[in-house]
Parts: C-alpha cells; sequence; structure tokens
C-alpha cells in the first residue's frame, strides 16, 4: 500500500483543519516570493551587466580607461584565501573545545558562546574601524592586504565556530561511544570518527563565510585601501566588491561596476559550486 495522501484525502484534511490549509498557502507563497526575488536579482545583473563585458575589462593593468577587474580579482582570491588560513583553524578548534571537552553547564563555556553570537551581530563597518586602529596604526601595518585578511578573519570567526559547533553537535554519540568501546582515545575519536561527519556542515559555514569575504566592502575600505593594483601583502589593493563600490561611487564607469557585477556573480557560483562537489567527495571517503 501507498503512503501518498491523494488529491481527494488532502482537500478532506484542509476542510477539517482550515488552519493547515492556510500555513500551506502561507509557506508556498514564501518559496515563490523568495525564489522570484532571487530569479529578478540574477536577470537584473545579468541584463545590466553583460553587454558591457569587454576584453578591455580583463587587461592585467588597471587604468581610468579600461577599469581593468583583474587586479580585484587577484586581491580578492588573496584575501579570501588569507582569511580562511587564519580564520578556519581557530574557528574549528574552538567549536571542538565547546562540543568535545567542556561539561555542561560551564559557565566559562556559556560566556564563550554568548562572546560568539555578540560579535555575529556587530556591524561590518566596526570590525573595519576596528582593523584600522589596531592593524593599520598600532601595528603599522598601513593600509594592506594583510591588514584586511586579518580583520575578514576575525569577522568570519564567529560564523565558522557556530556552525561547526551545531555540526558536531549533530554527530550522534552513539559514534564516539563505539570508537570508545573499541579502544580509541578521545583525540583520535575526534579526528578520525567525529570531524569526518561533521565535514558537510563545517564546510556549509566555510561556504557563508567565503560569500561574506567577496562580498565585503565596509570593513575593507578602512583596512585594505582602494589602490587598484596587484600589490604584495603588505600593500594596498581593492577586492571585487570593493572594486564595484568604488566605480559606481564615482560615477564615471557604471557600466563596468555593472560588468563587475556579473564577475562576482559568476566567481561567487564556481566558489560555491568547487566546494558543493569537495563536501559530496568528502562524505563518500
Amino acid at each position: 500500500m501507498s503512503n501518498k495522501m491523494t488529491v481527494k484525502d488532502r482537500l478532506k484534511t484542509y476542510r477539517k483543519h482550515p488552519g493547515s490549509f492556510l500555513v500551506m498557502l502561507l509557506v508556498m507563497l514564501g518559496a515563490l516570493l523568495t525564489f522570484s526575488v532571487l530569479l529578478f536579482l540574477i536577470a537584473y545583473i545579468l541584463i545590466n551587466g553583460v553587454p558591457h563585458i569587454k576584453l578591455s575589462l580583463f587587461e592585467w593593468n588597471y587604468t581610468s580607461e579600461n577599469a581593468s577587474v583583474v587586479p580585484a580579482l587577484i586581491n580578492t582570491i588573496v584575501m579570501t584565501i588569507l582569511s580562511l588560513l587564519i580564520a578556519v583553524p581557530f574557528g574549528i578548534f574552538s567549536a571542538i573545545f565547546l562540543v568535545e571537552y567542556s561539561g555542561k553547564g560551564n559557565k566559562f563555556v556559556e560566556v564563550i558562546r554568548l562572546t560568539t553570537e555578540t560579535l555575529s551581530g556587530i556591524p561590518s563597518i566596526v570590525y573595519g574601524l576596528f582593523g584600522m586602529l589596531f592593524f593599520v596604526n598600532t601595528l603599522d601595518w598601513g593600509f594592506s592586504i594583510l591588514a584586511g585578511a586579518f580583520t575578514l578573519s576575525i569577522m568570519i570567526l564567529p560564523l565558522i565556530m557556530r556552525t561547526t559547533e551545531e555540526a558536531l553537535k549533530s554527530v550522534p554519540d552513539s559514534y564516539r561511544e563505539a570508537s570508545f568501546g573499541l579502544g580509541a582515545g578521545k583525540l583520535r575519536t575526534i579526528f578520525t570518527i567525529v570531524l569526518p561527519s561533521a565535514v558537510p556542515g563545517i564546510l556549509a559555514g566555510i561556504i557563508l563565510a567565503i560569500g561574506r569575504i567577496i562580498g565585503e566592502t565596509a570593513a575593507l575600505l578602512y583596512t585594505s585601501g582602494t589602490v587598484a593594483q596587484v600589490p604584495n601583502l603588505m600593500g594596498s589593493g581593492r577586492t571585487l566588491a570593493l572594486h564595484m563600490y568604488v566605480l559606481s561611487s564615482e560615477g564615471l564607469h557604471m557600466n563596468q561596476a555593472s560588468a563587475t557585477a556579473v564577475v562576482i556573480l559568476l566567481f561567487v557560483l564556481i566558489i560555491n559550486g568547487l566546494s558543493g562537489m569537495v563536501a559530496k567527495r568528502i562524505a563518500k571517503g
């Protein structure tokens, strides 16, 4: 016998419970509205940006005539890698401590969780001000890629910590008990049983962090600067989002700004696609 409900059965259920029908309509309306907004944004970006994509947009050196995105693209990749290299180890190991080593009801752990949630709600412009005062001025790094990467790593650290913590909590305790029963120690259980099982959730948090890095402008205005060049780590450089912001704020290269939006969209889609493939391969083992 099939467990699927027929249309008549559903109509009978909705007649008996009108509230269920109303909830179903609201859910469908919300899903349709979300999908429509997403589709509209993508279509708007493509329609306004694709006609203005030219070969001059991908020249190595930026000039006021070509408004090349290549320096900004390279800076975005470097900024993303540096920020993740700094934030991911700290975030994952902090989450391991909170889930695997801290006891239940630990006041210190509750303070850490409260601090993490508070940091998640701080506007990015505040992070940028802190980065300018500490990394740029106090440490005398100046406007540089390194200052921007450290500032962004602090921004995404709470996100990686929380998603990793939830991913570790979702691993059944029976996995840990079975590992302990076979004679494995705590550390070996974490790295061979728990972490591999939590990889999809951890990667989901990293993907969200990558999206925030790529789309960040406010914090980088105060830390990495807006010079359109490929610098060394201690030099100033703009990312793709910052490049688009500068072009649009100047008002002289609106077509190039629209084309840059298409490049950012494609860059994010490629990163998400690659991350999804990596997550599937790791999950399959």
